[in-house]
């Protein structure tokens, strides 16, 4: 068991999940945390190379099994190689989208089997899990209308269209509803800075130790 603490963002692309994730360790780091900011798929060398890959709006032909096989492999290298090693050493773990993000994506929106899909998530992270999953809470439409505005190239997940994010949502929000102790669902929909306030807020009424020092939790 980990002694640090592990917190993961989700939500639709254009929810705002990267910003939130970086204003939160920003902000951590600045109350005297040590923070590990890292994302998915990718946080290392080699989960970086399969993100490239994985992403690549060029690889029309990728088939849905593959995609899944290849974000676990991403996800079983990130979390041996730098997740594991960082909790164990006592540091909180911000992630920009984690298993959850499967889930919603490769068994709600590609219609993959979903004890599959958890099947191949559990086998990817070997029984490290997030301590909390917020989860940035957007309707499709607003989510279209930021990506938009991004100067960014869009990725294969972003341009495979509107009913796949709908399904994600729908994904999202189950995934949520089941699991309601490690969840925490906020309204994307205000500026970043009211969306930070009230993430802030949140965890550290779950754990105090959040609003000053170091994170140490019980094992």
């Amino acid at each position: 068991m980990s002694k640090g603490l592990f917190i993961a963002f989700e939500g639709v692309d254009g929810s705002g999940t990267t910003t939130q994730a970086k204003t939160l360790a920003s902000t951590l780091v600045e109350r005297g945390h040590s923070v590990v900011l890292t994302r998915e798929p990718g946080g290392t060398p080699v989960a970086e190379r399969i993100r490239q890959l994985v992403l690549d709006p060029e690889l029309k032909e990728l088939t849905y099994r593959t995609e899944l096989l290849l974000f676990a492999a991403s996800r079983a290298q990130h979390v041996e190689e730098l997740i594991i090693p960082s909790l164990a050493a006592g540091k909180i773990v911000v992630c920009d989208r984690f298993t959850a993000s499967t889930l919603a994506y490769q068994a709600y929106g590609r219609s993959l089997d979903t004890a599959l899909v958890e099947q191949v998530n559990s086998f990817a992270v070997g029984g490290c899990h997030p301590d909390i999953t917020i989860f940035l809470r957007l309707s499709i439409e607003e989510a279209q209308q930021r990506r938009q505005q991004r100067a960014s190239v869009s990725d294969r997940m972003e341009e495979a269209g509107e009913r796949l994010q709908a399904l994600v949502a729908n994904g999202y929000n189950e995934i949520a509803r089941a699991r309601p102790d490690v969840s925490l669902v906020i309204d994307a929909r205000p500026g970043p800075d009211e969306i930070a306030g009230k993430i802030l807020e949140s965890l550290t009424k779950r754990w105090p130790v959040l609003k000053t020092g170091s994170i140490q939790k019980n094992v």
